[in-house]
């Protein structure tokens, strides 16, 4: 999930539309008031989203007895479902992207159980070894003294632009994405449109193209990305320091770090009320990674060619020791039979 990926609107008719649909299609899906029956997760259709997912769904089959599925759909359609109970439980609420989310859980609208995790940076990064060099590739850091976006300015001649001689050049983010707008502020505030040019990379399949090829080749190159992904997952990236965020309308004018943001663990109010829930309430409640796990898990993913439950699977025998951190000894122990079988 990026933030900042879209511009924050109203709800249209075309959503509502499709809220009042999912709710006829739903109607009687969620057994959250029923026992332990099945749960409904959210599945806002982005790849972290589907892995903790399948994470949390393992968990639930095999200690608590439950069955469980996806309904997907987008942001504003999944934050309406866990309110009216449609949804029972959302492993990933983007809380900054929401414009309703702390005034829904102020008014007690949903149970907020857990911040999954809250360091998914992004910014501009370079691969490590521009900065460390890598003796194993015999890369020689070009740019021992980087640290920085506002370093930038030194390092012009290591990040050439391909059709404008003496120009370096920076990749920036997907047009139409807000977070786009505020790094070409960032390029003009920090006078860095006299030394670099500010390339478009059309796609986010572009962008990873050209951050792979670069990388692959040993060579250097400065880009926006975000946390987590699979490919920060894959490829040992160093993303750029910045000013500290102050508020909201220095870091749109592009003069301070994008801030990450708490990203949720949210179950409805019937799901949180129901008594049978309990245990795995406690269990979500608990619940907690970081982008960097993430970032792992979805590599891990692409590199292997793995499905969600596969990688959840993998994931939970790499990480052992978050079960411990999860669940009782006992149900810990129950989940560790049920992965090696």
């Amino acid at each position: 999930m990026v933030i900042l990926g879209s511009k924050k609107s109203k709800i249209s008719i075309i959503v509502l539309a499709s809220i009042l649909l999912m709710s006829i299609v739903l109607s009687g899906c969620s057994d959250g008031q029923s026992g332990k029956g099945k749960i409904v997760f959210a599945n806002a259709q982005w790849e972290s989203n589907m892995f903790h997912n399948a994470v949390a769904g393992r968990i639930a089959e095999e200690v608590f007895g439950y069955t469980w599925e996806e309904v997907p759909g987008s942001t504003a359609v999944m934050h309406e479902g866990i309110i009216n109970g449609e949804i029972d439980v959302h492993m990933e609420e983007w809380s900054d992207n929401i414009p309703q989310y702390q005034p829904d859980v102020d008014a007690g609208n949903l149970q907020e159980l857990s911040v999954n995790f809250d360091d998914n940076y992004q910014g501009l990064y370079v691969p490590r070894y521009v900065i460390e060099g890598d003796a194993e590739r015999g890369i020689e850091a070009l740019a021992p003294n980087l640290r920085s976006v506002k370093d930038l300015k030194d390092y012009a001649d290591i990040f050439p632009d391909d059709e404008e001689a003496g120009m370096g050049r920076i990749l920036g983010a997907i047009p139409g994405w807000e977070v786009d707008t505020i790094l070409q502020r960032k390029y003009e505030y920090l006078g860095l449109d006299e030394q670099y040019v500010y390339f478009s990379p059309g796609s986010d399949a572009a962008l990873q193209a050209a951050i792979i090829s670069a990388y692959d080749k040993g060579e250097a190159i400065v880009a926006y990305y975000w946390e987590p992904t699979w490919l920060l997952g894959l490829y040992d990236m160093v993303l750029l320091e910045d000013e500290p965020y102050v508020d909201d309308e220095s870091f749109k004018a592009g003069k301070t770090e994008l801030p990450a943001m708490n990203v949720t663990v949210a179950v409805s109010n019937n799901f949180y009320e129901n008594e049978d829930n309990k245990e795995m309430v406690e269990f979500l409640s608990k619940y907690k990674t970081s982008s960097e796990l993430t970032s792992e898990a979805l590599g891990y993913m692409q590199e292997n060619d793995a499905d969600y439950y596969e990688t959840a699977d993998w994931f939970l025998k790499e990480h052992d020791e978050l079960l411990d951190k999860w669940l009782s000894a006992e149900d810990a122990e129950t989940m560790r039979k049920a992965l090696n079988k």
